[in-house]
């Protein structure tokens, strides 16, 4: 059998009870047709980069699963009928992450990735000018003087 990572979204309009139920859904299709699901993991309701049938948010799910190609293809037909799923990913992977995956991980938010306030720059110079300071600008006008 080989080995899968899905990620599917779900319709910002349902709740995360009802998310889990089609987790349970799609679980139990792979499980009769000779798979398992070893991890689920529930990622939040996140904004979408754009709108996906009308959709500006959606509950984002990762599943990662040991199945035969047709299960894995029967959890998609049955996902493309749901209403309530909006878009699917599924990539073959040569081994399963162990832990949380990159998106629980990074659930700090943006301030932590890159060091603090976005628009505090600190004592860091502008990337497109060298930076000078007050005394040398000083010593430069008092030596031009001369």
């Amino acid at each position: 059998m080989a080995l899968y990572e899905h990620v599917f979204i779900a319709r910002q309009d349902v709740s995360q009870q009802q998310v889990e139920g089609l987790v349970e859904q799609f679980s139990n299709i792979i499980k009769e047709n000779g798979g398992s699901v070893s991890k689920t993991e529930y990622w939040g309701l996140r904004n979408l980069a754009f709108k996906v049938k009308k959709n500006r948010k959606g509950h984002y799910t990762l599943m990662n699963i040991d199945a035969p190609a047709a299960a894995v293809a029967e959890m998609e037909r049955q996902q493309g009928i749901n209403e309530d799923v909006i878009r699917i990913l599924t990539i073959r992977v040569e081994e399963h992450e162990t832990g949380q995956s990159a998106m629980l991980q990074n659930r700090g938010g943006r301030d932590e990735r890159r060091g603090g306030d976005r628009f505090d720059r600190g004592d860091r110079p502008r990337g497109d000018r060298p930076r000078f300071s007050r005394d040398r600008d000083e010593a430069a006008s008092e030596g031009s003087d001369e």
